[in-house]
């Protein structure tokens, strides 16, 4: 080797190592990107926001036009998406025991729960509570969302209420996760505060209380929820009780002019026992009612009629129906209709209860 190859060789020497700097440069870059933005988190929320496939999520929820508000739980596992784009999302209610599945197709704008659902028809008023409560915030913040730091995500309608809006931040603890989670707070404000509480990246708020919207009183709860578990995988499917329901049991008819009281002895339904039930009619500061006619009907889980009794009549606001036998086990509805008071008729409008029992072997 001569002295004058010696420079050239140094130089292709040193250009070999500036290339592979170069590439190991570019290599890290590209991995610290891509690293930053497989874990990043910006500050806009939607509903739907991080549902992935494989995922599920149970609440326990009370919402006021199910069930009088009485809680029942709810898991929804994000199982695979359709052809467009849609979730198919088979879903599990337990309510006293009681467990119904269906499937529900969730909208990939919104989570709305579409119509080419396949639910049966007794999961139809948990859907509707499904609508009113976990997707309520869907109306203001569908995709691609908004931010949680908005001044405002829109106006209620509601005469002299607040705009719905984020409200500060508060660690929650939750069943659902170990230690203290950060969110945010959705808050709307009329009489009191009803506060929805939002974790980003999180398909669904995780807590919630909303209230009624009155002019005067204490308001009601309108809908309220946890959640109590999340994770991947498909979760089994919860294992039902004995449908039975502990009187007594009040509903409020529709307009809101009337509680309904409902109560039975024995305490447990058993099949082939006789049991003996009793209704109070009151008014819509609960005091009783009286001359009242009304309706009274027993059906089970298939509709078909146990007892039908019409024009029936309690003088002082209570009433004791016949007793009656079940044949078999199983959930049914009592359906109370309330014709007229003090001989004045109800009108146009059907003020009615509906109660589901269970009867046991």
């Amino acid at each position: 080797m001569t002295s004058e190859s010696r420079p050239e060789i140094s130089n292709n020497l040193r250009r070999l190592i500036l290339a592979a700097m170069l590439i190991s440069s570019v290599i890290g870059v590209a991995i610290n990107y891509n690293v930053k933005n497989a874990y990043a988190v910006d500050n806009n929320w939607y509903l739907g926001e991080g549902a992935k496939k494989g995922m599920y999520v149970k609440y326990n929820i009370r919402e006021l036009d199910t069930n009088n508000g009485r809680p029942f739980d709810m898991t929804i596992y994000f199982k695979e998406k359709d052809d467009k784009g849609n979730w198919v999302a088979p879903v599990f209610v337990v309510d006293e025991g009681r467990v119904i599945s269906g499937t529900f197709r969730l909208s990939a704008l919104d989570l709305t729960a579409l119509g080419t659902s396949e639910i049966p028809p007794e999961m139809t008023k948990y859907r509707s509570a499904y609508t009113n409560s976990l997707k309520w915030l869907s109306a203001y913040v569908p995709f691609p969302g908004q931010s949680l730091s908005s001044a405002s995500w829109g106006k209620i309608g509601s005469i002299g209420g607040s705009e719905i809006k984020p409200s500060g931040t508060a660690k929650l603890t939750l069943p659902a996760f170990p230690k203290p989670i950060d969110t945010t707070i959705i808050r709307y404000h009329k009489s009191v505060d009803s506060d929805i509480w939002v974790l980003n990246e999180f398909p669904y708020p995780v807590k919630a209380k909303t209230f009624v919207d009155v002019t005067t009183g204490s308001p009601r709860v309108q809908f309220e929820f946890n959640l109590l578990a999340t994770g991947q995988g498909e979760p089994s499917k919860p294992e039902g009780a004995s449908f039975a329901v502990k009187p007594p049991l009040t509903e409020r008819t529709p307009r809101g002019t009337y509680y309904i009281r409902l109560n039975w002895e024995p305490e447990t339904i058993h099949v082939g026992n006789e049991t003996r039930f009793n209704i109070e009619f009151l008014d819509d500061t609960q005091f009783p009612l009286n001359g009242v006619s009304y309706d009274f009907k027993i059906s089970n889980s298939n509709g078909t009629a146990i007892i039908d009794l019409k024009n029936q009549f309690a003088d002082t606001g209570t009433a004791a129906v016949q007793p009656l036998k079940f044949n078999s086990t199983g959930p049914a509805k009592v359906q109370v209709t309330v014709n007229s008071v003090e001989s004045s008729n109800i009108g146009a409008f059907v003020e009615n209860a509906d109660f589901d029992i269970g009867i046991v072997p």
